[in-house]
């Protein structure tokens, strides 16, 4: 039971700071304004789902698929970090109100065809995220000869992204109250403060892919 423990606790404390579901809640309600309330828990539960999945992947061939690239983990994260950048900036600057948001068009991910992106990515798993499980699956026990080793701590990585994915429905499926417990004005400077925070995890994402690459040569 340990190694359950260990495991999940691993995932779950080192990935839910980076998945962030709690402050990307209202970056999440803003690009689905357009949306009914029945399609935003449709779009939660897809979300949730595409979340869990990508991570899962990440985690148990991330590592291989990057090997087989010849693409390295600094690099990873160098282009990572400016798609986060990127995404954090347009978010930084997009409207406030309702009646702006519809002056500006139609939002992007606002249907559950389009639940990938930008809703799944990189809003709720982005290239932190991405890296840090191919980092942790990386460091997974071999099957042979820890076959029982091995299975417990998959067992424990598995739940760990379980929970991660139950977190990110509870927070995008209840986003409208958490929205409205703040209020208009606090939702607008959660979602503010959400995306200057996402641009510079995306500044440190990237800068540790550069400091690592600078190593590298040096």
């Amino acid at each position: 039971m340990s190694e359950v423990t260990n495991a999940f606790l691993l995932i779950y404390a080192g990935l839910l700071p980076i998945v962030n579901p709690l402050g990307s809640a209202p970056l999440f309600l803003g690009l689905t304004h357009r949306c009914s309330d029945n399609e935003r828990r449709q779009l939660a539960r897809s979300i949730a789902w595409n979340s869990l999945f990508l991570l899962l992947g990440s985690l148990l061939a991330g590592s291989y698929i990057l090997e087989f690239f010849g693409i390295t983990l600094p690099a990873l994260r160098v282009a990572g970090g400016l798609v986060v950048m990127a995404f954090g900036w347009k978010m930084l600057h997009a409207p406030s109100t309702p009646a702006e948001q519809a002056a500006a068009g139609p939002s992007n991910g606002a249907t559950a065809a389009n639940s990938f992106y930008p809703l799944t990515i990189p809003l709720t798993v982005g290239p932190g995220s991405i890296s840090v499980a191919v980092a942790l699956g990386s460091q997974r026990p071999p099957l042979e000869p820890e076959f029982a080793r091995f299975f417990l701590v998959g067992a424990g990585a598995i739940t760990g992204l379980i929970a991660i994915a139950v977190t990110v429905w509870v927070c995008y499926r209840f986003a409208g109250r958490i929205v409205r417990a703040l209020g208009k004005q606090g939702s607008d400077v959660l979602m503010r403060l959400s995306a200057f925070i996402l641009i510079c995890i995306g500044v440190q994402i990237a800068w540790n892919g550069i400091s690592a690459l600078v190593a590298s040569v040096r």
